[in-house]
């Protein structure tokens, strides 16, 4: 039989791949710690973890389990915030991940307005991009996940239930006004994050060409001072330049090309009704004029 304290165990074991580290997050004793694994290897009849040179690591049956327990703790985290908030929203807690534009633009609008609503409501914030935020919110990390996707990606893994809630526009940033793809078929290019890379390549591959990569950045105003310096022309969504926009940088509408950008949850419906209000807070925030 599982017990929830030796999942716990198992899953701070894992992150830390260390007794000493896991006993300290969970304030037991070393001896604890350990006795605790000997109990789940005994309930489960596997080998969960080896002695090595330098500490312990998991066998591939112990890092199965530990994922596992990972998701385990979120939804019986989760369970408890929905509880406590399914009574009148007066008290509990959201989380939510998304990325650096995205928490500075639309979360930061929808923050007061959620908590205006619902004051009692305590409301955390986590800066990840999608792939991470996705992850989080399937090991019951986190409850919403608000993501950017385009019109032609493909479906997310199964469990995940997208709302879209906005599109935001994609621009060419470049050093001279009215420009164009075309004209940046020799040029060299910024690329960002994976999913920003692809989303560059798809726009210019419109054009005919695929870019020259030349330099990486995900951040936005390093991507901007690079631009502004002649290193090279780069993409940019409409809410990175709300959040950040140099004055000697030019910004030129892609006509036609635009993210997606949901509000992500994970698991059967209905949702909590705090994450309800989120979600909603968040489309409100959207809906208000710039």
């Amino acid at each position: 039989m599982l017990n929830l304290v030796h999942l716990k165990v198992l899953a701070a074991v894992a992150r830390h791949e260390s007794v000493t580290e896991a006993a300290r997050e969970l304030h037991y004793s070393q001896p604890s710690v350990s006795h605790h694994l000997s109990r789940l290897e005994a309930a489960t009849g596997v080998k969960l973890v080896q002695r090595v040179s330098r500490g312990i690591r998991l066998t591939p049956e112990g890092q199965l389990l530990a994922n596992r327990a990972a998701e385990i703790i979120g939804r019986v985290d989760a369970a408890t915030n929905e509880l406590a908030a399914q009574v009148g929203l007066q008290s509990g807690r959201v989380r939510l991940a998304a990325n650096a534009s995205v928490l500075s633009t639309i979360v930061a609008k929808a923050a007061p307005i959620l908590t205006a609503a619902h004051p009692g409501l305590e409301l955390i914030l986590i800066d990840r991009h999608p792939v991470e935020a996705l992850q989080m919110l399937r090991h019951g990390e986190i409850d919403v996940a608000l993501v950017f996707r385009y019109a032609d990606a493909a479906a997310e893994e199964e469990g995940f239930r997208l709302d879209h809630v906005g599109d935001d526009q994609i621009y060419l940033i470049s050093r001279r006004p009215d420009d164009s793809i075309a004209n940046h078929r020799h040029s060299a290019w910024i690329g960002g994050c994976e999913r920003c890379q692809d989303e560059l390549t798809a726009v210019c591959r419109q054009e005919g060409f695929t870019p020259r990569i030349g330099s990486l950045s995900d951040d936005m105003v390093v991507v901007q001072s690079l631009v502004a310096a002649g290193v090279g022309v780069t993409t940019l969504p409409g809410l990175a330049l709300q959040a950040h926009r140099r004055p000697d940088v030019h910004a030129t509408e892609i006509t036609g090309y635009h993210r997606r950008i949901y509000a992500v949850t994970y698991g059967a419906p209905p949702d909590p009704p705090a994450t309800i209000a989120l979600i909603e807070a968040i489309r409100n925030s959207i809906q208000e004029p710039r």
